[in-house]
């Protein structure tokens, strides 16, 4: 069996980001109602990840 090395790579990273991401509550339980401030939230905590 081949394992792509770099669809691997790309995945691996997406599953680490989603992993941080989770480290904040409010997105881990969905504390946010309206899908407008859910994905605001998601933007603002991407970019706490991002400036680490």
């Amino acid at each position: 069996m081949s394992i792509d090395a770099e669809i691997y790579k790309w995945r691996h990273l997406i599953e680490n980001f989603f992993a941080k991401l989770k480290e904040f509550k409010g997105i881990a339980m969905r504390s946010e109602k309206t899908d407008r401030n859910f994905s605001a939230m998601i933007y603002a905590c991407a970019a706490v990840i991002n400036s680490r």
